[in-house]
């Protein structure tokens, strides 16, 4: 299959690529991470790098571009997909936040620009002359099954005591290691997501080079063009949340379209009329295609209008942050709402291993456990919302 054309839009060579991607599927869960022939195509179309700022070979591009990106790829496969979303989002903090000999290092020419890993601070660092030395276990480390540099969250402790920063919490910092000073422990055996590599990986007393970690909540990006800079003014957040809520879009849209095909096409036992003529079917496919196309207009939405008021120079209310939020969580409940009705209406089609339905059943339920999306940023957004409390940095 030829590349697209490096001059077509971002999501023109999304789109070109998801044939590509989908016939890759059945092979990245087999081999649970992504095949190399699928991470060299997304690399030759520009799509690893294309959240990255012009100056390091990227597109810089606003949050709904980059949502209608990362929502193509993971309609063609949600496995694909949530890498992507996982490597750009990391690949897109570092360049945003560490310094220019660390951004030297993971950047350097070349189509590949892969960091896979985790932010949550689930290591311990020790500060010493020329860094910090990093200690930790982490598990669900998305697209590191190809990932040149590892990152990984981390405490700093000064005498076996967290170092505070700001709002009362600890300093968490996210240090960014080569793959060959990571001792990975694999673990990657689950429902769903099976091709994202997201293994399992401890750091053991590995330095983290001054320049090479930065604050998890800093909002001060170090260089990019006026768009870019203007996203990450709003801190890692909600470009974290836009990837999730583009991966929760594209899979409920394949949900819709794989029942949608079975519907014009399948007859039931008993049943006088294809699926599609049935008046029940018809009530929960419209309902869950409203509420999908419902959800998708927040998202878009709400991102914009905290993009535009960081352009302006503003800083967007707890608000609309929390409604950033709200919006990624919206979602997810209508992918899911899609994904269910989908299975439950495709009869044994839905069941079968291998089947586009069977699996975008398992990754649809095994991507709305992610940390980031749940009950708590219902609460902790609705909070803000109500007055009960002013901000929250994890917002």
């Amino acid at each position: 299959m030829s590349q697209p054309s490096k001059s077509s839009s971002a999501l023109e060579r999304a789109r070109a690529l998801a044939p590509l991607i989908e016939e890759g599927a059945a092979s990245a869960e087999a081999e649970r991470t992504l095949p190399a022939q699928t991470v060299k195509a997304l690399a030759e179309a520009g799509l690893l790098r294309f959240c990255l700022p012009e100056e390091l070979g990227g597109e810089g591009l606003p949050f709904g571009d980059a949502i209608e990106v990362w929502e193509e790829i993971a309609r063609a496969d949600a496995s694909t997909g949530w890498t992507l979303m996982a490597n750009g989002s990391g690949a897109a903090a570092a360049a945003a936040f560490l310094s220019d000999e660390a951004v030297a290092a993971l950047f350097p020419g070349g189509a590949e620009a892969t960091v896979g890993g985790q932010f949550a601070p689930r290591g311990q660092g020790t500060a010493q002359d020329g860094g910090f030395r990093v200690t930790g276990s982490y598990s669900f480390g998305s697209g590191t099954g190809h990932s040149a540099y590892v990152s990984a969250g981390f405490i700093p402790m000064d005498d076996g005591v967290p170092r505070m920063g700001a709002h009362g919490l600890p300093d968490m910092r996210v240090g960014f290691v080569p793959r060959d000073q990571v001792e990975f422990t694999d673990g990657w055996h689950v429902m769903g997501l099976r091709g994202t590599g997201s293994y399992d990986y401890e750091l053991r007393d590995i330095l983290v080079p001054d320049g090479f970690s930065f604050p998890l909540f800093g909002k001060e990006p170090l260089r990019g063009g006026e768009t870019f800079r203007a996203i990450f003014r709003l801190g890692m957040m909600p470009f974290t949340a836009a990837g999730h809520a583009a991966w929760a879009l594209g899979v409920g849209r394949r949900a819709l379209d794989e029942i949608k095909r079975v519907a014009q096409s399948t007859q039931r036992m008993g049943d006088p009329s294809v699926l599609a003529g049935r008046l029940t079917f018809q009530k929960g496919y419209i309902e869950a295609e409203a509420k999908l196309g419902a959800a998708r207009l927040l998202v878009l939405d709400r991102f914009a209008a905290v993009l535009d008021a960081s352009r302006r120079g503003e800083i967007p209310t707890p608000q609309a942050r929390a409604m950033v939020r709200a919006a990624a969580n919206l979602a997810t409940e209508a992918m899911l709402e899609a994904a269910n009705f989908a299975h439950a209406r495709a009869g044994t089609q839905a069941i079968r291993d291998g089947s586009w339905l069977e699996r975008v059943f398992r990754d649809a339920h095994t991507g709305s456990q992610h940390a980031f999306i749940g009950e708590k940023v219902w609460t902790d957004s609705a909070d803000i919302l109500l007055g009960n409390v002013e901000d929250s940095p994890i917002l």
